[in-house]
């Protein structure tokens, strides 16, 4: 899940990012989230394999899925979550791809291998990660902003001036780390603590939304919980705005990049997949998304503000408290149950 879903909540249609001329090698039609990738990387794609690239997004994990499952077969390439990318190969919707065999691959990070079902990446490419955390004003907050107590304890003496991510698991799993539990527990009296310690904060929250950088840049609000991200807005005005990884830990994402089964153009989709292997191209992308990037070789080429930035390239200690989440399957809808129970109260 990634931090960019707040830009596609507009209702993003289907935007055509490289034109060719009429007599183009083929086609790749991109279904990702919003603002996900950088277009310039699109662009040089298009010109260099003279391929007409479409690209279509979304805001969920499950709003993709469930337009798969409807019947789309017009897509070759998706990125879908770690855990969403598991329950699709579960549904056999992604194709082997056997990245992992071209080259360039040696410059993946094995720590991205995080698949429970694809551990070798035989089917897909890790693409990115990032933590999710606090993005504050820190002109408005009174200063830094560096832990979850922190952020309530604000927000107890200034109703109304923080955000939480309109997001079950996202914000369940912060009741869950702050009961010092797994954010991908199964046990519903965890589940529960959780409800109740967001229940408890929530006369204090503003609202549980994704679209909040104007507010923070504004000073409408002082802090959100949101993704990393920030960072380049942070890096644009860092006198004013700040982001962390709270103290006592955060979620983190990771998104793969998937070959569909209905892939009409699986040869291009597999040219795309192996031109993203390049370092300077992943440098390209990551520069413009400002997360954590998983190709080696590119981490060397990136600016230093990023490639230095600990929220970006947190050091090993932050990164262990950093829990990523998994398919819970049908044990999901405990969060369902929960989350329906919080934005009812």
């Amino acid at each position: 899940m990634s931090w960019f879903k707040n830009m596609v909540l507009s209702g993003a249609a289907l935007v055509v990012l490289a034109t060719v001329p009429a007599n183009a090698a083929g086609e790749l039609h991109l279904y990702n989230w919003g603002e996900y990738i950088n277009p310039e990387v699109i662009d040089k794609f298009a010109k260099e394999h003279d391929v007409k690239v479409s690209l279509d997004t979304y805001s969920t994990n499950e709003e993709m899925l469930a337009k798969i499952q409807a019947g789309a077969t017009g897509y070759d390439l998706i990125w879908p979550s770690v855990h969403m990318a598991d329950i699709m190969l579960q549904l056999g919707l992604i194709e082997e791809s056997h990245i992992n065999q071209s080259k360039g691959f040696e410059n993946i990070d094995p720590s991205a291998f995080r698949s429970k079902q694809d551990p070798k990446a035989d089917f897909c490419l890790p693409y990115a990660w990032g933590p999710v955390g606090i993005f504050y004003n820190r002109k408005v907050a009174g200063g830094d902003i560096k832990s979850w107590q922190q952020l309530f304890d604000y927000a107890a003496k200034n109703p109304g001036r923080i955000t939480l991510l309109d997001d079950l698991r996202e914000t369940l799993g912060v009741g869950l780390i702050m009961n010092g539990k797994s954010v991908n527990s199964r046990d519903p009296a965890d589940i529960k603590l959780a409800e109740e310690f967001i229940l408890k904060q929530k006369p204090n929250v503003a609202a549980f939304r994704y679209d909040v950088v104007p507010l923070i840049e504004s000073g409408d609000m002082a802090a959100s919980h949101w993704y990393v991200g920030a960072v380049l807005n942070v890096n644009k005005k860092p006198d004013d705005l700040g982001f962390a990884i709270p103290e006592e830990g955060a979620t983190m994402y990771q998104e793969n990049l998937c070959m569909l089964k209905t892939a009409p153009n699986k040869d291009n989709a597999k040219l795309f997949m192996e031109y993203l292997l390049r370092p300077e191209i992943s440098a390209l992308n990551t520069t413009m998304l400002t997360n954590g990037s998983v190709n080696k070789a590119a981490i060397e080429l990136l600016p230093s503000e990023l490639r230095n930035n600990p929220a970006i390239n947190p050091p090993p200690e932050v990164r262990a408290k950093l829990q990523i989440f998994e398919d819970l399957g049908t044990d999901l809808k405990l969060y369902d149950r929960a989350w329906s129970r919080i934005k009812a109260n």
